[in-house]
């Protein structure tokens, strides 16, 4: 289903990207009577038309169907979403406020101008409403009660993690429906008379005058749009790219931050398996630096965690049934660059772990085992090259001793911190996401957050998208551009 607009000429505002930045950016600033036109490189998938985190959603929705790499030792995965809606299509849908000493920690070390605790949680309480954010209702699914029982044997901290869901009276954990941006901001954008291009590249941005000159690909055929002003909203990963490319380099895409993630399968004596939905529980008893979680457990993906030992590991694939993925995640000292190079449609990313990094990685998989074995897993298989099967507490040391991250299948779903706002020198954006070497481009997405929060991401993304936007729109409404 696409139900994608025309693409105009001119407007006053062009949105570049359609996810949690670009949707509330476009519904704030239409909301405000400006003209606004969103375009997006994916396609318009309503929510049902396929099956979640199946090869077709993967092909459809994802930049390069899902696999994409940061260069390192080792290389680290990391998946885009490229879809009207961006990663709110494709994610789980969990959703967590940035603690407040992250908050104060943005605001005080890169000198963030009027960035208020208490406006920021007013914020995030619309977005909350709007996005149906709770917890599912009644039991939820067996792989997120293993981690709440697997930790809980431990007497470490775990909670159930909120989700924006709306579920149908008497639901249950695997009936809602993913309060997306194509089930919420962006309907809210286009009845405030916003339009949505689907299916349309940006390839470089030129001030020009009074305006900014869009150069776009849409159908095949390359047009130039006309914009009194333009917000960048393509991701972490894209956006400074977009920026590098229209000639605006002095500090963009060097600062990546990201939670690197490794994995592992446990095996149950009961069935376990819940292939289009996700573990809730998440354990934070090593918060800020390490927490535990549980993954989509498809039978392919599960196959693929697998796959690092696969001649030792793969006959299990059959009991996939009675089978979980689940991960461990840190915030990471290390950083990374996203760079657009001349002659290459897609831009080289590059992340380099720290030894702390590694550490904690090893570290992380050896607790997450234990939670898997105080949760009644009869085997656990670890995601990483040369590993061996733990079936008790005494193959824990065998798991530590082989570990490096060299071998394990590092990936990451959070992104940010490639132009991060503020006032210090070392921002190429604003305290409001306005690039400073322009003066009529802004950005507002993943890409502002100072560092990784050491949470999903997406609540700050919204909150601060929509802060932003009204400081625009104010701004705009009193005469000043």
């Amino acid at each position: 289903m696409n139900t994608a607009d025309a693409l105009p000429t001119r407007c006053e505002v062009l949105v570049v990207g359609s996810g949690a930045g670009g949707a509330t950016t476009a519904a704030v600033l239409a909301e405000a009577g400006l003209d606004v036109v969103v375009v997006e490189e994916g396609e318009w998938i309503a929510q049902g038309e396929i099956v979640p985190f199946s090869l077709e959603q993967m092909e459809r929705q994802y930049r390069s169907g899902g696999v994409t790499v940061a260069l390192g030792r080792p290389g680290i995965a990391y998946t885009e979403g490229r879809c009207v809606g961006g990663g709110t299509e494709i994610n789980s849908g969990l959703y967590r406020r940035p603690p407040a000493d992250v908050l104060d920690r943005w605001r005080d070390q890169y000198g963030i101008a009027d960035f208020a605790p208490e406006e920021f949680d007013s914020i995030a309480d619309e977005v909350e409403e709007e996005l149906s954010v709770r917890t599912v209702p009644g039991a939820v699914t067996p792989s997120s009660g293993l981690l709440r029982d697997g930790s809980d044997a431990l007497g470490w901290r775990q909670s159930e993690i909120p989700r924006w869901m709306e579920y149908p009276e008497g639901g249950s954990a695997t009936s809602g429906r993913r309060r997306s941006m194509t089930e919420t901001y962006l309907p809210r954008a286009r009845r405030a008379g916003a339009r949505v291009v689907s299916g349309c590249r940006v390839r470089r941005l030129r001030e020009a005058g009074r305006g900014v000159v869009v150069d776009v690909e849409v159908a095949g055929a390359r047009r130039e749009v006309l914009a009194d002003h333009v917000f960048v909203c393509g991701g972490a990963i894209q956006t400074p790219a977009l920026l590098q490319r229209s000639g605006l380099r002095r500090d963009v895409g060097a600062s990546l931050a990201i939670h690197p993630t490794v994995k592992l399968s446990a095996r149950f004596p009961d069935e376990v398996n819940v292939g289009d939905d996700v573990p809730v529980h998440q354990v934070k008893e090593f918060a800020p630096n390490l927490s535990f979680g549980g993954s989509a457990s498809h039978p392919g993906l599960l196959a693929l965690a697998l796959s690092d030992e696969w001649p030792q590991f793969g006959q299990v694939v059959e009991s996939w049934r009675h089978m979980s993925v689940f991960y461990a995640a840190i915030t990471s000292e290390g950083r990374g660059r996203v760079d657009a190079l001349p002659g290459f449609q897609d831009p080289v990313v590059t992340y380099r772990l720290t030894r702390r990094d590694r550490d904690l990685l090893r570290a992380g998989l050896n607790r997450l085992a234990l939670v898997m074995l105080e949760a009644g897993a009869t085997e656990v298989y670890p995601s990483y090259r040369g590993a061996p099967v733990v079936r008790g507490r005494r193959d824990l040391a065998d798991l530590a001793a082989r570990f490096s991250a060299n071998r394990a299948s590092v990936m990451t779903v959070h992104l940010c911190s490639t132009v991060p706002m503020g006032e210090s020198e070392r921002c190429p954006v604003d305290s409001f996401g306005a690039v400073k070497a322009a003066d009529r481009i802004t950005v507002n997405d993943a890409s502002l957050l100072p560092d990784a929060p050491g949470v999903n991401p997406q609540a700050a993304v919204m909150a601060i998208a929509i802060r932003n936007a009204r400081h625009f729109a104010a701004r705009r409404s009193g005469g000043r551009t």
